[in-house]
């Protein structure tokens, strides 16, 4: 890269983590950190939400799976985003916003009791954590794939990163965060657009692409011996590498990721529950939604151009940091790189934002100390927004051993997220007893391990493929869930308790600090919504188009 490029990716970071230090004064509440005192409007959480799903990870792992297992990670981006998203702010969400709470951990107590909440909090931190994992061994990649750094360079760089991104957000909370969220997504969505443009006007066009792709000879690397290449350009053509699995199952583990990311996650959760009114938390998750997918939809051809244009490349994962040092001019690259490191910025800042809100709510002040003042438990949320960027290193090695860094994502999400997911949807569209939720995250807690440690530590013979795969294991997270749920509902002396007043009510400064976010509103209109500005017509119009792109199109 050039020094001019240099100066487009430093400078305008730099502008905006400065920006960010800038907003961040003036925070001194609990209630204005966590959830900016329920003040956000739907246009900001919306872009929020996208800056924060499209981490730079998504580009590289998205481009790299593509080129190598083809077009079936679509799924994730259409109907999986949409699915998961609807589940949040239309059900989920809205339970925990009225019950007037900080974390979605939080609501697993409230409905499900302690035990829930303490697994539920240290899901959430395993399960982001490895992504931060992921987004940092992607900006290392970009950094020395396109910027030409030597190692020792690109890791320091990288710390510099985590550390800024740090300061800010614990300086000033979601109120930050979202701040610099929004300018983050412009210089995101530029930089994906501009490389999908370059490469698409190198390669020659979508009949030019195909044709490569269809030329004798096209292999997937890892694919088991002796089994034909799918068809790289469409949904339902990939079988898993072992050729043997269904694609509907395939479809149905993405949207379950996928919904595991806007439902389970606390980094998206937490952008709702800041939100002004409860419309404004659904129109801002069909716009995180709508842009996602259009940004997304590009970059996933990405993927298909890259593996024609090069079909021996050896490293899925370097594939959208070579295509960028290819087909990137002077300033462009610089724009794109740009995009890439401010992804990364948006993600550390909000990870640190909702994890750190996560540890000191639903872990330090509900069970090591319960009734300081609100300084102090200021104060522990933003040393621990640094404790939990430093664990996303934590990772590393496992991410290095898989064939892609979405792989390794894949293999982990089944354990525990899939799993309290139900549990998350058990609790919010039922009335059943509290004893539920344990009982469901345990057995289907301990169905992920053991299809975990089968497909990552110890292959155990007597377990079936179909059973411990990587795309059944999630699958079957939800039968084992489901069962240990229906075990606890149908038990009868359980049934006959309360669902919801049992147990421990809130108290000392978690019981306090509810009283700092202010009255619940329905919607920002005087009277009814108008039907243009419905959430569930914008979600429909979503649904038609994600039903096209995969079923019409791709499938």
């Amino acid at each position: 890269m050039s020094a001019l490029d240099w100066l487009i990716v430093l400078g305008l970071n730099g502008a905006i983590i400065a920006y960010g230090l800038r907003r961040a004064r003036g925070t001194s509440t609990s209630g204005e950190w966590f959830l900016s005192s329920r003040s956000l409007p739907w246009w900001a959480v919306g872009l929020s939400l996208f800056a924060t799903n499209m981490d730079n990870s998504e580009f590289v792992s998205a481009t790299g799976t593509i080129s190598s297992e083809g077009l079936h990670f679509l799924s994730a981006h259409t109907f999986g985003a949409l699915v998961g998203v609807t589940l949040a702010t239309f059900l989920i969400v809205p339970a925990i916003y009225r019950a007037g709470l900080y974390t979605n951990a939080e609501y697993l107590e409230h409905r499900f009791g302690p035990g829930t909440r303490v697994l539920g909090a240290l899901i959430q931190i395993q399960y982001r954590t490895s992504v931060l994992g992921l987004m940092i061994w992607s900006v290392y990649l970009t950094l020395v794939g396109v910027g030409g750094l030597r190692p020792g360079l690109a890791w320091t760089l990288i710390v510099s990163l985590v550390v800024l991104s740090g300061a800010y957000t614990a300086m000033g909370g979601l109120r930050a965060v979202v701040a610099t969220d929004v300018l983050q997504s412009v210089l995101v969505i530029a930089g994906g657009l501009a490389v999908c443009v370059a490469v698409w006007q190198a390669v020659g066009g979508w009949d030019v692409m195909m044709a490569e792709l269809e030329s004798p000879g096209m292999t997937v690397e890892g694919l088991a011996p002796g089994l034909a290449a799918p068809d790289l350009a469409h949904v339902s053509s990939f079988r898993g590498r072992d050729g043997n699995t269904s694609p509907v199952v395939i479809f149905i583990a993405w949207i379950l990721i996928s919904s595991g990311w806007w439902t389970v996650s606390h980094t998206s959760t937490q952008r709702m529950m800041g939100a002004r009114s409860l419309w404004d938390m659904k129109m801002a998750g069909v716009l995180g939604v709508g842009v996602s997918l259009v940004v997304l939809v590009f970059t996933d051809m990405l993927g298909l151009f890259g593996r024609a244009r090069f079909p021996d490349f050896a490293q899925p994962d370097a594939m959208y940091p070579h295509l960028i040092a290819t087909y990137l001019g002077v300033g462009a690259k610089g724009l794109v790189v740009a995009g890439v490191v401010s992804a990364a910025v948006s993600t550390f800042d909000s990870m640190g934002s909702s994890m750190s809100a996560v540890f000191t709510r639903d872990i330090y002040a509900r069970f090591v100390s319960r009734d300081r003042d609100d300084a102090h438990y200021l104060r522990v949320g933003r040393i621990a927004t640094v404790a939990i960027l430093v664990l996303g290193f934590a990772y590393l090695p496992l991410i290095l051993r898989a064939p892609t860094m979405l792989t390794a994502f894949r293999s982990v999400t089944s354990v525990f997220v899939t799993p309290l997911l139900i549990v998350y949807l058990v609790g919010a569209v039922t009335r059943t007893n509290r004893r539920v939720g344990i009982f469901g995250l345990a057995t289907g807690g301990l169905y992920g391990v053991v299809g975990f440690l089968d497909r990552e530590v110890v292959d155990v013979s007597w377990l079936p493929a179909w059973l411990t795969g990587q795309w059944e294991a999630f699958v079957w997270a939800i039968v084992f869930t489901a069962a240990g749920c229906a075990v606890a509902a149908l038990n009868p002396r359980w049934r006959r308790a309360s669902p919801v007043t049992e147990g421990v009510a809130p108290s000392g400064w978690l019981a306090k600090s509810s009283g700092q976010l202010g009255p619940i509103r329905l919607h920002p209109f005087e009277g009814r919504v108008p039907l243009l500005a419905s959430p569930a017509l914008y979600t429909g119009v979503l649904a038609a188009i994600s039903a096209w792109l995969v079923f019409g199109l791709f499938w």
